[in-house]
């Protein structure tokens, strides 16, 4: 006598695990592919200015007024002409590079005491150094000039490399303090029964561990000042040392502006900030995580 099963209508049949395994796999598949296609959207909607701006620059100005095809090299031949691209470009290099000695040298010593440091009403001074950061500069720049210009720092590298350390100087301090919270106290506790005092301690045990992060900011801020055209442009309007973004920014300001020129230029401009990001993009991650993944 044989005896039958009967399954419940409502009872759904077992999944294996390879079935399992196999709709695991097009879920994967289906995300991979709704990624790649969101960052390959990005990446052009990103490197799209990248491409016209050297489209253009290869272009005479009737090509580019008229749409018709083909390249030229006249805009380049005429940029410096009508740009003294090169004398503007050691301009900003001399500004970024004063302005980043000071803000690395303030921020280094004021995250170590901040960090490592106990004295009074230090998480106050902090907050009020954070708090800075969110003060937009375009609020400040008026009285900002005219105490600048009462002080004789108007149309001189020094005043505009004193604004921008002051304004960079609030985010490096910030990042600084939490990168040294991160290292072990053991570290300094054991330099100083060694007969280090603070200063030896930070100058040979502390800076050597804080590479990453003095790259990080180095790089930021870098970025930030050679592309930045506010304080250049309030500043540095001494033609003979002014920046190259007012450089361009005059440029752009006249009567006719010779468009593949102008991209000519702006391109020259781009590739010492593209060149510095890729070559030390890997610290900026490390720099930057350094303080929550220690």
């Amino acid at each position: 006598m044989s005896t039958s099963v009967e399954t419940s209508p409502l009872q759904s049949p077992a999944i294996t695990p390879d079935a399992q395994r196999a709709a695991f796999a097009r879920r994967r598949r289906l995300r991979t592919g709704l990624l790649l296609a969101l960052m390959t959207l990005i990446a052009v909607v990103m490197l799209y200015p990248f491409f016209f701006m050297i489209e253009t620059s290869f272009k005479s100005e009737n090509q580019f007024v008229n749409g018709t095809g083909g390249f030229s090299l006249s805009s380049w031949s005429q940029l410096a002409q009508a740009l003294p691209w090169a004398r503007e470009m050691l301009n900003s290099t001399i500004v970024c590079a004063c302005a980043i000695a000071i803000i690395l040298a303030v921020s280094t010593t004021a995250g170590f005491a901040f960090a490592k440091l106990r004295f009074r009403m230090s998480n106050y001074i902090l907050t009020g150094i954070v708090a800075a950061m969110l003060v937009p500069i375009q609020s400040i720049v008026i009285p900002l000039y005219v105490n600048a210009a009462h002080l004789h720092l108007v149309n001189s590298y020094f005043g505009a490399v004193i604004i921008y350390a002051a304004i960079g100087t609030p985010f490096a301090t910030f990042l600084m303090t939490a990168y040294y919270r991160s290292l072990p106290d053991e570290v300094i506790e054991a330099a100083i029964i060694d007969g280090a005092h603070y200063f030896g301690v930070f100058r040979r045990v502390a800076l050597p561990m804080s590479i990453p992060a003095l790259v990080t900011i180095a790089v930021l801020q870098f970025i930030q000042i050679w592309d930045d055209l506010l304080v250049g442009l309030l500043f540095l309007q001494n033609p003979s040392e002014r920046t190259i973004t007012v450089g361009l920014g005059a440029l752009a300001a006249g009567r006719t502006t010779n468009i593949p020129v102008l991209m000519a230029g702006s391109l020259v401009s781009a590739i010492p900030a593209v060149v510095v990001f890729l070559i030390f993009q890997r610290f900026l991650t490390t720099g930057l995580t350094a303080g929550v993944s220690r």
